[in-house]
């Protein structure tokens, strides 16, 4: 009798747990496939880049982005266009980081170690700053062209939907990406207003957002869109060409400002290379460490206000 009860019971068990492997594969199955249908959605929308690249560093990206500081490096990445995660990001600056507190410390002195290290994150923030506005800057240059197409299409009888798709197919990137974006958020319900500003905060510029209010206000009131777009074509080659002049004027200005720091670290180098030790000597009291300090921050004050100066809004 006993033995019959214990095979019952195992015979039940073991039927319990086929069961409940059964529902375990099929719940895996059923969110996989629910994850798949995000992505793709996601994807279509443009809000996720499409790369078969393998990521790295999973897990630090996800702890990352739920934070306000990889929000904001999210942000500032999808602006730049560069095919990278926060997590990503943020393991090649600490490396960066890393390197050069160890190169300023073993070649200069113990003090400079976190100076280079503080460098090395300035240098991080500067790289995306930069590359963003690279990345505006050939969108600018790319407007008068998308004005045309726009105008050209719209005066062939297409809508401003169609339009906008047809230039995201014609145009290169930058113009072409961003404006597939805005294409797949319209086909996925988001309105013209929000598609394009959207846009518009990726990549801030005047001539951008003089585009956008333009295209607004004629889908919003059913305006000449045509004849606007012809004139405001016009007008963004014009300012392109003036933008070329006022760059090229400034070239030497913005070459100075990048070395007038650049001398300064040299001559800490000579310095060093001139008399053995004489940085850790200096750098051994807290006066000589207050003169680097203040040193750094004029030089840094320096390269800011020849920045500044040079800085000329067309």
């Amino acid at each position: 009798m006993e033995l019959e009860t214990l095979v019952t019971l195992t015979t039940g068990i073991t039927l319990l747990t086929c069961v409940l492997a059964v529902v375990g594969v099929h719940t895996y199955a059923k969110g996989k496939a629910q994850r798949a249908a995000l992505v793709d959605r996601l994807t279509s929308a443009g809000q996720i880049p499409v790369t078969g690249r393998r990521r790295h560093f999973r897990n630090l990206d996800r702890r990352l982005r739920r934070t306000n500081l990889g929000r904001k490096l999210e942000l500032r990445l999808v602006a730049t266009g560069l095919d990278i995660t926060p997590g990503e990001f943020f393991a090649a600056m600490l490396a960066v980081v890393a390197g050069l507190w160890l190169i300023g410390q073993a070649t200069l002195a113990p003090f400079f170690g976190p100076l280079a290290g503080l460098l090395g994150i300035w240098a991080a923030v500067q790289f995306l700053n930069w590359q963003r506005q690279q990345r505006i800057e050939k969108f600018i240059n790319q407007l008068p062209e998308l004005s045309r197409i726009l105008a050209n299409a719209t005066h062939a009888g297409l809508a401003l939907r169609t339009a906008i798709g047809m230039a995201a197919e014609e145009l290169e990137a930058p113009a072409g990406e961003e404006l597939a974006k805005v294409a797949n958020q319209l086909a996925v319900g988001a309105t013209m207003d929000d598609a394009l500003g959207e846009m518009a905060d990726r990549l801030p510029s005047r001539e951008l957002v003089v585009l956008v209010t333009t295209l607004v206000l004629s889908n919003r009131a059913g305006g000449q869109v045509v004849s606007a777009l012809r004139n405001l074509t016009e007008t963004l080659e014009e300012r392109k060409e003036t933008r070329r002049e006022v760059r090229t004027q400034l070239s030497q200005v913005n070459m100075t400002s990048y070395a007038v720091p650049v001398l300064g670290v040299g001559s800490l180098f000579l310095m060093n290379g001139v008399k053995d030790g004489a940085l850790d000597r200096m750098t051994g009291s807290p006066v000589g460490q207050g003169a680097v300090i203040i040193a750094f921050a004029l030089y840094a004050v320096g390269f800011i206000l020849i920045r500044r100066l040079s800085r000329i809004d067309v």
